[in-house]
């Protein structure tokens, strides 16, 4: 042994191999044929953009959120001069604050009514419903109604998803509250809404009411909103609008990023183990933790293995334009640009494990994944301001 250093360091790639790279979640992508596909430029010369989405009832236009705090509506390639809304003058834009999503009411071509997501200038998080005028895409100012406001108590992990799900509830994903490895506590704490998915009816109450079968009404010990819980910071999830199935993307804390998955028959207090766990790993990395009761992921990736850092959740594939890519959930990575797609349950047979693989590198940093009413995907780059289309 001429060069102890070198063999050491052939054992300690030989390990990292066969805990991370063989690992069966890394063979899975291995063996795993994906189909083609390519990004289409849709839009471009946004601020930020870190949302796209569609209006029910409006199947020629797309609505892009702009981290600043404002909605734009794009149609026939081009951008509405007048936007739907625009409230830089009280969105907190920093670091992970913003307008971070945009959810139609379902019905919104009758009541033209709508919810957003936002940070404001002294970081709480708000949920605040608003009215489109009947004639034009543009809010109405005196529509305006408060739905939550949720204390933050750092400036990052602000969650930012919504989205109605096929019960035609509005589910609300929040962070755990910032820092690193939720010092306070929110995620697994039942009595906070921090590291959690919300789930309340918008239109059986003022300015909303529980929904009666959610998982913890009746206990004392927990906030009755509550649908699911022990999350970090799920940026985006997406219900599969074919079956209704739920996808949870969770940003990871140091190694491991997530999906999270849950049948359209779930009956909800789903706890998807942060901060015990990160990933299907304990945390802290080398402490000793028990899964039991935890609903570990279907999918996750390494920051090493992936050169990444920080999961961006997607949508299983519905369109019509491309059927090779029906059934595939859509995902990506914000540091790396890498786009994935992963096996749906039907493909996999139902397994626990679901397998995924890499399948388009590109150099923009991957911000959100949106669907317009036909289904075709969207993919929004945050630094570089413009709108793509997955097309073949």
């Amino acid at each position: 042994m001429r060069n102890p250093r070198a063999w050491r360091w052939l054992a300690g790639a030989a390990l990292w191999l066969l805990v991370v790279g063989l690992s069966p979640w890394a063979r899975a992508q291995e063996t795993l044929s994906v189909p083609r596909f390519r990004l289409e430029p849709v839009a471009s010369g946004f601020v930020q953009p870190l949302w796209v989405t569609y209006a029910p009832g409006d199947p020629d236009s797309l609505f892009v959120v702009e981290k600043v705090g404002r909605i734009r509506r794009v149609a026939g390639g081009q951008v509405d001069p007048e936007p739907l809304l625009d409230l830089r003058h009280e969105v907190s834009g920093g670091y992970e604050q913003g307008l971070l999503s945009l959810a139609f009411h379902p019905r919104f071509e009758e009541n033209r009514t709508f919810f957003v997501y936002y940070t404001d200038r002294q970081g709480t998080v708000r949920v605040v419903r608003f009215r489109a005028f009947p004639d034009r895409y543009a809010a109405d100012p005196s529509s305006r109604t408060e739905i939550l406001a949720i204390p933050q108590p750092a400036a990052n992990h602000n969650g930012g998803m919504m989205a109605f799900g096929p019960d035609g509830y509005l589910y609300i994903g929040t962070g755990d509250g910032g820092r690193a490895g939720d010092p306070w506590g929110n995620a697994q704490n039942l009595s906070s809404l921090l590291g959690k998915v919300l789930r309340i009816d918008v239109d059986g109450g003022e300015p909303y009411a529980i929904p009666p079968d959610n998982p913890f009404v009746g206990r004392r010990d927990a906030r009755p909103e509550i649908w699911a819980y022990g999350l970090r910071n799920p940026w985006r999830f997406s219900f599969d609008r074919e079956t209704g199935d739920l996808y949870i993307a969770d940003v990871g804390q140091e190694n491991w990023e997530e999906i999270n998955y849950a049948p359209r028959s779930s009956t909800g207090g789903e706890n998807y183990g942060w901060n015990i766990m990160e990933g299907r790993h304990c945390y802290p990395p080398g402490s000793r933790c028990r899964p039991d009761g935890l609903v570990l992921p279907v999918a996750e990736y390494h920051h090493r293995a992936e050169q990444a850092c920080s999961i961006t959740g997607g949508y299983v594939y519905r369109g019509s334009r491309y059927p090779e890519l029906r059934g595939w959930y859509f995902f990506g990575d914000y540091c790396s640009g890498q786009i994935y797609v992963m096996e749906t349950p039907g493909m996999a047979g139902n397994r626990g494990e679901l397998r995924w693989a890499r399948a388009l590198a590109t150099s923009i940093r991957i911000s959100s994944f949106g669907e317009d009413a036909a289904g075709e995907l969207y993919v929004t780059d945050l630094q570089g301001g413009g709108v793509y289309r997955i097309a073949r």
